[in-house]
């Protein structure tokens, strides 16, 4: 059971600091949920060990791919960016850790143990792929149906075929010791994810002619760019007023049980209105600016019940209010919930460049600190100048404050690319989005009038802000990385696609 091996649980620190000790595979994988902020599911989690007491260093998440072909190519991709991203932030990896996490098929005959004889062959590919760049796998362990099994570990008296059963949720020491540092476990991945993804009841039948019907009414308006400037005022009173109603609902017990209280305060025609409205890239970026204080909770339950409206045909709009929603989840420091939102706005559309900016960058662990500086003073000059007053509408939620005439639409600025699958090496956690499907090719839609930003505009100032966090690239497979930049979307999806939906 390699007990010759120790891993430490001291992310980071220096080898004389206070540290736990996690001794055998059963202690390792109750440490997995605690190292990611939530139980994987369908995953590789590979992480860095630094070292000789083994301490963890970075490590990444990637959904296992379905078919066993790409399996060699994600194994080696996914070596050298731990091992290259770990070299990038600090010293080179002593050592290596393997998770294969993948529970079978509810409505299958398929067994845990089942998943694991199949999933052998990955564990293989990534012991191999791992030595290849001299950087020894001490421990690979498959996680499934309650149960652990080692790859490494021939001994059948600690690792017997049929496995061996996990803890029990919150009764080991790790889990005490995690309870008193304040450190949480969100649920599982699936959990986190459910939260976010479209509705499949009946209502999203309904949902998606209320869609079709506003995208109708508001393709016209938002293609002139009068209109869309008042569009784009329209949408954002809206977000303040259902912000609002959300904030004064009585509270709900239970994740379930909230999600369907927000998704019964939010009527079709509203969902619809804003759901499109959020396509135009001012729009977006205006609504950014609810990322802290007391916007911030009713802000994120928003932007999740919105991306749950993104029903049918209209999936691929989902990548603006899941992104909104990763980015209030990492500006209020919760980043499992970001990047598991980030993820899935890149799944759905894999060249949103917003979404692609703060993944990247919150995979780092870089600080949101100096994107939040900049929509400060944004928002700061726009309340000082000339306009309108409407309530909500560009500051806190249900104040009167200065609206003034939008920004000249924004050009498209060049931000890092997600390269392969997305992968991204980090300090604390990384989670990283599933290789997702080319999309088909958009129309194109009329050239935006007015395609550029004075050099001293807010607009280049945040684009600066976004490059003082910008983290370097990826290096990995050309297939999503050199995907073509799309046009605009489906009939409605509103404006330059470069220049406003992004």
């Amino acid at each position: 059971m390699n007990k010759h091996h120790e891993s430490h649980g001291s992310h980071g620190l220096p080898d004389d600091d206070p540290q736990l000790t996690l001794r055998n595979p059963a202690e390792l994988a109750d440490a997995l949920p605690y190292l990611m902020g939530f139980h994987p599911t369908d995953s590789v989690v590979m992480v860095a060990l630094h070292g000789r007491r083994g301490r963890f260093g970075g490590r990444l998440r990637l959904g296992i791919p379905r078919a066993p072909g790409e399996w060699p190519h994600v194994a080696e991709q996914l070596a050298e960016c731990l091992v290259t991203g770990s070299e990038r932030r600090g010293p080179r990896p002593d050592a290596i850790i393997v998770f294969l996490c993948q529970d079978p098929d509810p409505a299958g005959e398929v067994t845990a143990g089942q998943v694991m004889e199949r999933l052998r062959p990955l564990a293989q590919l990534l012991r191999t792929a791992c030595g290849a760049l001299d950087v020894p796998v001490l421990e690979a362990l498959c996680i499934s149906d309650g149960r652990y099994w080692s790859y490494c570990c021939p001994d059948a008296r600690c690792c017997p075929p049929e496995g061996n059963v996990l803890a029990m949720p919150g009764t080991s020491v790790l889990a005490a010791a995690a309870t008193f540092a304040g450190l949480q476990v969100r649920g599982s991945l699936r959990e986190m994810e459910a939260r976010l993804t479209p509705w499949r009841r009946p209502a999203a039948a309904d949902q998606e002619r209320v869609l079709a019907a506003a995208e109708e009414a508001l393709v016209p308006r938002i293609l002139d760019e009068e209109e869309r400037l008042r569009v784009g005022r329209e949408t954002l009173d809206l977000a303040g007023r259902l912000m609002r109603r959300l904030s004064g609902a009585p509270p709900a017990t239970g994740r379930t049980d909230a999600d369907a209280l927000d998704d019964g305060l939010i009527a079709h025609d509203e969902a619809a209105a804003l759901v499109l409205g959020l396509q135009d890239r001012t729009t977006r970026d205006r609504a950014a600016e609810w990322m802290e204080g007391p916007d911030a909770a009713p802000a994120q339950r928003l932007w999740r019940a919105l991306a749950r409206r993104c029903v049918g045909r209209y999936g691929e709009h989902a990548a603006a209010p899941l992104t909104l929603a990763g980015w209030v989840a990492w500006s209020t420091g919760d980043e499992p919930a970001a990047r598991v939102a980030l993820g899935l706005a890149l799944r759905v559309d894999p060249d949103y460049q917003f979404a692609q900016l703060l993944h990247q960058a919150c995979n780092q662990g870089l600080d949101p600190e100096a994107l939040r500086r900049c929509l400060r003073e944004e928002r700061r000059e726009r309340e000082e100048g000339v306009g309108a007053t409407a309530p909500g509408a560009a500051g806190a939620p249900g104040l009167g404050v200065p609206v003034p005439e939008p920004a000249v639409p924004k050009a498209a600025v060049p931000e890092p690319a997600v390269a392969g699958y997305g992968v991204a090496v980090e300090a604390p956690v990384s989670d990283v989005a599933e290789p997702a499907r080319r999309p088909k090719s958009r129309r194109k839609a009329p050239a935006n009038r007015n395609g550029s930003a004075a050099a001293t505009s807010p607009a280049n100032r945040r684009d600066a802000a976004s490059a003082s966090i910008r983290p370097e690239g990826v290096e990995g497979d050309s297939a999503t990385a050199g995907s073509a930049r799309r046009g605009v979307r489906r009939t409605g999806r509103a404006g330059q696609r470069d220049g406003t939906g992004r």
